[in-house]
């Protein structure tokens, strides 16, 4: 069965009234119900609580988290079931990730932090008052 696993990759947007043991507790749920249906998790990325493009379900704010893993393909279904029964989630997605999408996340997640702005700034005006 581990043999042909799939990669995928799952945001959710859960409700904002969540306290955060809830909020841990929620994605747990999530990543247990991945793991006990032959799945493995890749990378968690909380991303914690930020502004909505429109309100849903009359909240502007909600609690985001990607949740990357591999998975044989027959989880999606009793996945989509307990993300839709779960009243705390107010939008899902999940994804199908190609081998470039993996390589990309891959390289996202191992990149050295980024250098500060006004670094990079100096660094171009030196560069162009050089030539």
């Amino acid at each position: 069965m581990a043999t042909n696993l799939q990669d995928y990759e799952m945001m959710l947007i859960f409700t904002p009234v969540l306290a955060e043991e809830e909020f841990k507790n929620a994605q747990e749920k999530f990543i247990s119900l991945i793991k006990e249906n032959g799945g493995e998790i890749v990378h968690v990325n909380s991303w914690g609580l930020r502004s909505l493009s429109y309100p849903i379900q009359k909240k502007t704010t909600g609690l985001y988290v990607v949740i990357e893993f591999k998975a044989p393909s027959d989880l999606n279904a009793k996945l989509e079931i307990q993300l839709n029964r779960d009243e705390t989630v107010m939008r899902h997605m999940i994804t199908h990730l190609d081998k470039f999408a993996v390589a990309y996340n891959e390289r996202k997640r191992n990149a050295p932090a980024k250098e500060s702005k006004s670094k990079t700034e100096n660094e171009t005006v030196s560069s162009v008052s050089a030539s």
